[in-house]
């Protein structure tokens, strides 16, 4: 299993407002932890040894919480000092902690449980596998989102993503991908969102993806996040 990861968790949070006025996102509760605990646990079920988490938002916080913790991986903070740098502008950012190897992209607003290892190895099996995959996504149907107003993000046949039929795009991003670093070669752009890069590899057939069989839990806006608590899921 690759060892390396990174938790986004710069953003402001601004479908949760007014909760992220004073607390990051990634530090949210959830059950009897915040969401950044049960995805760096989840991350310690992987076997993953080292993870790098970019902070700008209430960055002290999460360091803070960091530091009070005990965790049976190496944590490094990255912070993003002047201004956010969007999701690809962040990884671009901490791109030089993975030296040239792949490695996980998780983001922690997804409610991660051990129903998910299996899939995670499924999908690693695929980007190793296939030799022109430079990024592959842990993608689900859209019907199994306990949020149904997410709108799908791309298609997908026999393992490849494409947005063909833009006006019914089945399946949504969970979260959770591999990512080969050579792929910000040549990118110029400082601020950018991870979508471009995204894009770039389906024109060349190079983004690959696995269908989730497990319900999706993303706390996505104040209510859906309020309605994920009244549930008192049982996160293991």
């Amino acid at each position: 299993m690759i060892k390396k990861a990174m938790i986004p968790a710069a953003g402001f949070g601004k479908r949760i407002q007014p909760l992220t006025f004073d607390c990051p996102k990634p530090l949210l509760p959830i059950g009897n932890s915040t969401l950044l605990f049960n995805t760096i646990k989840f991350l310690e079920k992987l076997d993953v040894k080292e993870v790098v988490i970019n902070v700008h938002h209430l960055g002290e916080k999460i360091i803070k919480y960091i530091n009070s913790k005990k965790f049976n991986l190496k944590i490094n903070i990255i912070k993003e000092r002047n201004e956010i740098l969007g999701t690809g502008g962040g990884v671009l950012n901490v791109i030089k902690n993975f030296s040239n190897g792949p490695f996980i992209i998780i983001n922690p607003d997804t409610l991660w449980d051990s129903h998910y290892l299996s899939e995670v190895k499924l999908l690693e099996d695929i980007f190793f596998s296939n030799k022109n995959c430079k990024c592959a996504l842990l993608v689900v149907d859209k019907d199994k989102s306990f949020d149904k107003k997410i709108k799908g993000d791309f298609n997908l046949k026999m393992n490849l993503i494409n947005k063909k039929n833009q006006k019914n795009l089945k399946y949504i991003y969970t979260g959770f991908q591999i990512i080969d670093p050579k792929i910000f070669l040549g990118n110029t752009k400082k601020i950018f969102p991870i979508n471009i890069i995204w894009d770039n590899l389906i024109k060349k057939m190079q983004l690959l993806g696995l269908k989730s069989s497990n319900n999706f839990f993303h706390i996505s806006t104040l209510d859906i996040y309020k309605s994920i608590l009244q549930k008192k899921l049982d996160i293991k």
